[in-house]
């Protein structure tokens, strides 16, 4: 209650202080008109633009009322077959996603990363901590399409690529999973990623397999085994708490859901470099030809339209 009553307290003072702003900008705009200062004007008119931008997405927050969207996120991503070139997207796909958690002062811890064979990587999964980064990252879950001429092919061709994105929320440790021990499958491996000699020559990686749902989690990050399983444990709990969420909102909205085919496993986004440049959602049909700009972690056109499109879907249905 107490966090609930901070988050609320937070959002009504950002309230108050737009209001301020706004009322203290028009009366230095009126100022300025009356002395005929259009330099004056100007940086009023702008200040007024940054703050339609604020309200905007200020008001897109006000939505994140989901049971979890205040949450931290994890955020996988896996590529798709296609070796290296796919192995290569899923690790621009991760760096797009660092760099937007970045951008909003969001913090990025790598808890997973199994590296490709010649480049880019197999698999990763960060946790990304901040104000709704769940509520936020939560529908860039699924395929993300890549049409490029590969830099890994000597004769210079055109390759399409696929990589996966899955997002699940942080719970709380006070929030209740009950897991059967004798449904998970532990495997213990030895750490592949940096960490120095302790963590590359012991089995201290943790892999955890729910064997009912199939759900796989795993962690190598830490020095020690026994850390690491208590990671796994914490993912673990967060995917199958994300699969009763998912089933809450499939049976809130179906009709909505088969409508936007927006469930794993479901391309939700194309990346065009060649022949030309266009990146386009294909739920919202919201597009840029600034690639450059997206895939160093612009995304927030992307993600409020796929937000305000679910939310005025549960709102319909």
């Amino acid at each position: 209650m107490m966090r609930e009553k901070t988050r609320l307290g937070a959002q009504v003072e950002a309230v108050r202080k737009l209001e301020r702003e706004l009322s203290d900008t028009l009366e230095f705009a009126a100022l300025a008109h009356e002395e005929a200062d259009d330099a004056s004007l100007d940086d009023a008119t702008a200040q007024l633009e940054a703050l339609r931008t604020i309200a905007d997405r200020s008001e897109l927050e006000a939505l994140l009322s989901g049971e979890a969207d205040g949450n931290d996120a994890f955020l996988e991503v896996n590529s798709g077959a296609g070796g290296t070139e796919s192995a290569d997207w899923a690790a621009m796909l991760l760096r797009m996603y660092v760099r937007w958690a970045g951008a909003h002062g969001m913090d990025v811890e790598v808890i997973e990363e199994t590296s490709g064979e010649q480049a880019g990587i197999k698999s990763a999964t960060v946790k990304i901590a901040g104000p709704n980064a769940y509520g936020w990252l939560k529908t860039e879950a699924g395929v993300h399409r890549l049409v490029r001429i590969s830099p890994f092919d000597a004769n210079a061709k055109r390759h399409t690529s696929f990589a996966s994105v899955w997002v699940y929320p942080v719970v709380d440790d006070r929030i209740e999973i009950e897991i059967n021990p004798a449904d998970v499958r532990t495997d213990t491996y030895r750490s592949s990623g940096a960490g120095g000699q302790h963590i590359n020559k012991t089995d201290s990686a943790v892999r955890l397999t729910h064997i009912p749902t199939g759900i796989a989690v795993a962690c190598q990050n830490q020095r020690s085994q026994h850390q690491n399983r208590e990671q796994a444990w914490k993912m673990l709990r967060a995917r199958l708490y994300e699969v009763e969420l998912q089933k809450r909102e499939a049976a809130a909205k179906a009709v909505e859901d088969a409508k936007t085919d927006i469930g794993w496993g479901h391309q939700i986004r194309s990346y065009v470099l060649q022949p030309y440049q266009m990146v386009k959602d294909l739920r919202t049909e919201v597009e840029t030809s600034d690639t450059s700009g997206v895939l160093d972690g612009d995304l927030d056109r992307f993600m409020a339209a796929s937000l305000a499109q679910r939310v005025g879907a549960t709102r319909d249905s």
